[in-house]
């Protein structure tokens, strides 16, 4: 499953749903930002908001002084002090916005004492769940570093200079007069999310209005109404030409049709639910194969319906009129008992098509893992029950570079440079060529989907990327595609174990492959080619290509409902072991 709107490498998407849309000049130029911009001078100059109360600063620098100088918390100092890399920071900042906008306590003295009385030291804004910007267009997420910034990520945390820094930091909170309670620390010593000071006395309040109303930001930076988000996206799914064009991936869907027909052990006899059924077509497979009640849940009213008419007219509808086994409920599977009497875990085996671009997109597995909880028998099949992400790095000719180089015979090679420079800001989904691959593939990542946990739909994780083994010369690679496969194994497949793969290497699906650009191209060779060489220069240029790129890269679901934010750091590592690293760069899909 996958969103209605398909990007291009040619094309800048416009995202309709955001409230500001941007403006591009017929020529490609950013003339109509620039217009927008000396129209908008008031916006601009207040583009950051204090962390802790309603000012707006002109640039990261005026904002962190005033929080300084006002607040007592001084951003930087705390970096250094507690050795935040880029990632800890960003959640850092997430962490603050979300305490503020609850009216929570924290203290840096409560930090402390947690660190002193506990073996290791974990901060409570570690989870991964931080990584999600807690507003959707907090410009500070984005301009906290300063490109040059070089950090250590294999710098060990020492112990005693943590406590030490802690304590030259002093005592900090965030408070509210309403918000003082019982004592955050636990008989232990651990560490809560903590939210309540027992004694606030003798801290510097930072929230704390004689109003006695918590000073937040403007609730327009606040997230979308995720009602009308879900509305917006079960709407997309109205229409017939999307679910033909599902339905005509040959790939997806006869992976789908094999692992429900030819494992007869599996399906013969079982209950099916089938969570975001569509037109019906996984759930009248799950009733050809057999089984003794399939139970289709769609949230889009007009789907149901049409999903309910498809059932009748194969003879396979179960109501007082019909005897089939098949039943559509109209709901949320989070809301499933009001529509249709099914009991908690009953369900043999729970299929579902959820996967969207880069594979989390829409955020639909959140709702697939609840289903599982909820309604599947333990020990019950989901399918698919495995998924993983790969990355590779792709070359000029998976670009639009190579087009704009001859327009019958003429050089327009400014435009595709341009184009490439707007997508290094913007995730593209495109179709990749293997032969456009200028790197072996990694494995990002991997799911369970049998028992992992719903948090662990946001990750970080690392990779590198090896030179193909063919290449006998530098080449330059211009950033990373990401596919996912996933898999219906013999755990619960035993007669037909298959794969759906989105992969570059296999036939093209409807969901293709997302692509990351790089800020700049990175010359990349063989370490084997670049034996014995004496070579001068930076990483990763022409003068000093690297032998391999390290990747770290994160995904999580953004502040706008079923987006997901991508982050991308990226280092060069030379024959010689020599690293350079380049600024982190943010994707939203």
């Amino acid at each position: 499953m996958a969103a209605e709107t398909k990007m291009v490498k040619d094309v800048v998407p416009n995202y309709s749903d955001n409230e500001e849309e941007e403006n591009f000049s017929d020529d490609g130029d950013w003339g109509d930002w620039e217009a927008a911009d000396k129209d908008d001078d008031d916006v601009l100059e207040s583009d950051f908001v204090c962390l802790f109360c309603e000012s707006r600063f002109a640039s990261c620098d005026s904002l962190f002084e005033h929080c300084r100088l006002s607040h007592g918390f001084d951003f930087h100092g705390a970096r250094k002090a507690l050795k935040l890399d880029f990632y800890a920071s960003f959640k850092l900042i997430n962490y603050i916005r979300s305490q503020v906008a609850a009216n929570k306590c924290w203290s840096w003295g409560a930090l402390q004492k947690c660190q002193l009385e506990a073996k290791d030291v974990n901060f409570p804004w570690d989870e991964e769940k931080y990584l999600k910007p807690f507003w959707q267009e907090d410009s500070l997420l984005y301009s906290f570093v300063d490109d040059e910034e070089e950090e250590d990520e294999e710098e060990a945390l020492d112990r005693e200079d943590l406590i030490e820094d802690l304590q030259k930091l002093g005592d900090l909170s965030i408070v509210d007069d309403e918000a003082i309670g019982e004592s955050s620390m636990t008989n232990n010593g651990k560490c809560k999310d903590v939210n309540r000071i027992s004694n606030c006395d003798d801290v510097k309040q930072i929230v704390n209005g004689k109003d006695k109303e918590p000073r937040v930001c403007d609730g327009r930076l606040v997230g979308r109404n995720i009602r009308k988000v879900n509305e917006n996206y079960f709407g997309s799914y109205s229409s017939f030409g999307i679910h033909r064009e599902m339905i005509s991936d040959k790939v997806r869907t006869e992976a789908y049709r094999d692992a429900l027909l030819k494992n007869p052990s599996l399906l013969s006899g079982s209950v099916v639910m089938d969570v975001g059924c569509g037109t019906g077509i996984l759930s009248l497979f799950a009733a050809k194969a057999g089984a003794s009640r399939v139970v289709a849940v769609e949230a889009s009213e007009k789907m149901a319906k049409v999903a309910t008419k498809i059932a009748k007219d194969n003879k396979v509808f179960n109501d007082k009129e019909h005897s089939g086994v098949l039943e559509v409920a109209n709901s949320m599977v989070e809301e499933l008992e009001k529509s249709i009497k099914i009991q908690p875990h009953s369900v043999d085996v729970l299929v579902s098509e959820w996967m969207g671009y880069c594979l989390l997109y829409e955020s639909m597995l959140t709702s697939v893992l609840y289903a599982r909880d909820r309604w599947l028998k333990p020990g019950g099949a989901i399918l698919p029950d495995t998924a993983t992400m790969l990355v590779a790095g792709f070359g000029k000719g998976a670009t639009s570079l190579p087009f704009w180089e001859d327009v019958y015979g003429f050089d327009m090679s400014s435009i595709g440079k341009e184009i490439l420079e707007d997508t290094a800001r913007i995730p593209i989904v495109d179709v990749i060529e293997e032969r456009d691959l200028v790197t072996q593939p990694a494995l990002l990542q991997s799911f369970d989907l049998a028992t992992m946990i719903p948090d662990e739909v946001d990750f970080t994780a690392t990779a590198t990327l090896e030179p193909t083994e063919a290449e006998t010369e530098a080449r330059l690679c211009h950033g990373v595609v990401l596919w996912f496969d996933t898999g219906f194994t013999d755990r619960f497949c035993k007669e037909n174990p298959t794969v759906l793969s989105t992969s570059p290497y296999t036939p093209p699906t409807h969901w293709a492959q997302t692509v990351l650009t790089f800020q700049e191209p990175i010359s990349l060779a063989p370490a084997t080619v670049l034996s014995g060489d004496d070579r001068r220069g930076a990483v990763g240029t022409k003068e000093c290509p690297a032998s391999s790129i390290q990747l770290r890269v994160s995904v999580a679901r953004a502040s706008e409902h079923r987006s997901i934010d991508v982050s991308l750091e990226t280092t060069g590592v030379s024959s010689k072991g020599q690293k350079r690293r380049w600024p982190v760069q943010i994707f939203n899909l």
